[in-house]
């Protein structure tokens, strides 16, 4: 699939990995729907592209904002082609702290937003995407989810970041055999040590700790990094139910 006159979905598209895709893609001749929950920077981007991108303020994890953000896909540009899943959240709390156990209600909140976020947009956007007229390789639609070496690496305090994200890993594969009769592909990259507002909120010594433990090369990965492979698993036919490190060969250590 092309991006060329293609309307892509990008969660989590007011910043990071997912303004990073924003940016490509539209570069790339795609329309954008930016969905985010942060309605400041999302309109201020979709302003910044212009008419290529719309802006829907989006909570993954409700089906109505979900829908909405869809149907602008479908109503502004014609159509829905690419989903691309980068809205979630993290949290450091270990099992059994200081303060006692980890508190359940953050540990649901993280699996709700990263997992079940996920899933909630995946679902309703392929119930869609199964609509479109497929390319000549019978194609409908790509679906690029986000998941994190923490699937794999999980270090001290990710257990709900580990889970959540171990979970998007996990139901790669069965969705997309699922999908395979609709012609939609679906793809999860695990990003490594990325720098993002998320790894910009460390203290320096944190970050460049981080960094000196990716073998080559030895700093963190480029959002435009993510977006270049995102491009390249749309337009790659072949490229179907599996995960894809993007992490500079890492192996994180315990912490």
């Amino acid at each position: 699939m092309q991006l060329q006159n293609t309307t892509a979905l990008i969660t989590g598209g007011a910043s990071g990995l997912g303004e990073a895709c924003v940016w490509r893609f539209v570069a790339a001749g795609a329309q954008v729907v930016i969905a985010d929950v942060n309605q400041d920077r999302g309109a201020a981007l979709a302003q910044q592209v212009g008419s290529p991108a719309r802006f829907v303020c989006t909570d993954v994890t409700d089906e109505a904002q979900v829908q909405a953000a869809v149907q602008t896909a479908l109503e502004v540009f014609g159509g829905l082609g690419v989903v691309v899943n980068c809205a979630g959240i993290v949290l450091g709390e270990r099992t059994v702290g200081r303060e006692g156990p980890h508190a359940l209600g953050s540990f649901e909140r993280v699996v709700r937003v990263n997992l079940i976020g996920t899933f909630n947009v995946i679902r309703l956007a392929a119930a869609q995407m199964q609509h479109r007229e497929p390319n000549a390789d019978g194609e409908r639609g790509v679906i690029i989810n986000t998941a994190s070496v923490a699937a794999f690496d999980g270090q001290i305090g990710q257990a709900a970041y580990a889970a959540a994200k171990g979970g998007i890993a996990s139901m790669t594969l069965p969705i997309a055999r699922d999908l395979a009769r609709s012609g939609i592909r679906v793809m999860t990259i695990a990003p490594g040590i990325m720098d993002t507002p998320m790894m910009a909120a460390l203290p320096d010594s944190a970050r460049e700790s981080l960094a000196q433990q990716v073998p080559f090369p030895a700093r963190p990965g480029k959002p435009e990094e993510y977006a270049w492979l995102a491009q390249a698993i749309i337009e790659n036919p072949y490229l179907n139910g599996e995960v894809i490190r993007l992490d500079g060969a890492i192996r994180m250590g315990p912490r």
